[in-house]
Formats: C-alpha cells, structure tokens, sequence
C-alpha cells in the first residue's frame, strides 16, 4: 500500500511507534470491522476506530437517537434527535476520517440474519444493552470463529472480555441469559456516562492490537473495573469443558432468539 503524504501526516503518530509502524498501520486500514449497537459503548469504539483508519466499518443499529442517548453515546448530537443512529454516526466517522468506508445496517440482530451481516468481517464489536443479543453475538461468532470484543455496562461499573476461536467464549463464563426482569435494565438503575467511554475505548484498543498482532488481548481474561472507587481488576477465565456451545458435549447447535427486556446489563463483578 502507498500512502499519500496526507495519510503519513494523519497517522504519523501511529507509524512512529515501533510497534505499529508502517506495516501495522497497512494491517489497521486493511482490516473490517463490525459494530453492533451504535450507543454508549459502540459511539466511542466507532469514533476512535474511524480515526485510527480501519479501512471498512460496519454498523448496525435499528434505532433512532432519543434525548437520554445523548449523555453517553457521543457520536450522537442533540440535532441529531430522531435521527437512525446508524446514520448519524457515519456522519461523524466520515467527518473524522474520509478513508474510512462507513456500511451501515439499520436493523437490529436476530439468529435469521446476524451470519449474513458478520460474514464479510475480521472482527466483532458489541456495543449492545441486552442479554440475549450478547449471547447471539458470542453464539454467532463462535459457530463462525469470528473474533470480538464483549462489552457491558451498569452504573459506575463495566466489564470486556475478547474471544478469539479455540479460546474461552462468553458462554464459558456466563452460561446462559438471566431470566427476564431479574436484573435492572440501565433505564432503571442508571449508567454513569463516561464509564461508556472508558470500556468502548478499550474495546477499540482491542480491535487495533487484535489487527497489527502486537501485545496480549483480552482472551482467557475477564477485565472488570469500578469506576466509582476507580479500581480495576482482571479475572482469570478458562475455556470451559461444558460450555454449552464450545464445549466437549455442545448443546448449543443452532442459533435462536432470547426474550429478554431491552438494555438489561447485568453487573457481574
């Protein structure tokens, strides 16, 4: 690849690294990612990965940006209001970086449709506030072996784990959906702004480490952190014998809706 003068000005600061440098920002402009949720954890992993130059992004969203998105998901603007959120966020990726191609899907995932929309990608991120869609992105990318990056959070409190294929998955650590209204939707206990920023960031950082192959991921590792107390920590995690999609015995063979009520985030720390 030949960069114009204008890109080695625009990601000078990433090519200077010694470990990105030329050959990792080609990887990172190379690479295709897919958001799923253009809210508070998909808006600022959008936003730095259309600046660091991920050549293609997808994202999915079926919804429009209401005025409470406004205190979390950054990529959305006050007149923005009513606006599909997946066009609203191209906007500001496109303003942020013209190389980037900006697909957008406005529509949300269910098991008939999420392989078709993922197939064409390197690398998932959720930034999705409901049980069931984190389950059918794991299932998904599992039986697709489709890396990504889970992302949840409630309160002052967050939580990201990556899979990539042959390691432990979601449903290795957290087996099945809680049943519905047994945990309190963001709507009800409320979220902290800036902790959507905090994990959908890193979550970026995931994607960048995950794309020029340098430093560890967050693979076999439970990254949790209260932001209240400002501590974080990492649990260890194992690729579980009975995980019931990735396991010895799977029970899990085919991909299926959960009900579940919308934004529901459990706080699993």
């Amino acid at each position: 690849m030949k960069f114009t003068d204008e890109q080695l000005e625009r990601y000078s600061r990433h090519i200077i690294l010694q470990n990105v440098g030329v050959t990792g920002q080609e990887k990172i402009m190379n690479g295709k990612v897919l958001i799923i949720g253009a809210g508070g954890l998909g808006a600022p992993a959008a936003l730095y990965l259309a600046a660091a130059g991920v050549g293609t992004i997808g994202i999915v969203d079926g919804d429009v940006v209401d005025r409470t998105n406004l205190q979390r998901q950054v990529i959305h603007f006050t007149p923005d209001l009513n606006k599909p959120k997946v066009e609203s966020a191209k906007e500001k990726m496109e303003a942020i970086n013209p190389d980037v191609k900006v697909v957008t899907y406005k529509e949300l995932v269910f098991a008939n449709n999420i392989e078709g929309i993922i197939k064409d990608y390197d690398f998932i991120v959720d930034g999705t506030d409901n049980f069931p869609a984190k389950f059918l992105i794991n299932d998904a990318c599992v039986f697709n072996k489709k890396p990504f990056s889970h992302g949840g959070i409630l309160r002052f409190d967050g939580q990201t784990m990556t899979y990539v294929p042959g390691e432990a998955c979601y449903r290795c650590v957290f087996n099945s959906p809680p049943p519905k209204d047994a945990v309190p939707t963001c709507s009800q206990a409320g979220v902290l702004g800036a902790i959507a920023g905090m994990l959908g960031t890193i979550q970026a950082a995931e994607v960048l480490k995950f794309f020029i192959g340098e430093g560890e991921l967050l693979t076999n590792r439970l990254l949790v952190f209260d932001a209240l107390n400002m501590t974080f920590r990492t649990a260890p995690v194992k690729k579980n014998p009975n995980c019931p999609i990735c396991g010895d015995n799977p029970t899990v063979t085919e991909l299926v809706d959960a009900e579940q009520a919308m934004c529901d985030l459990r706080s699993r720390m």
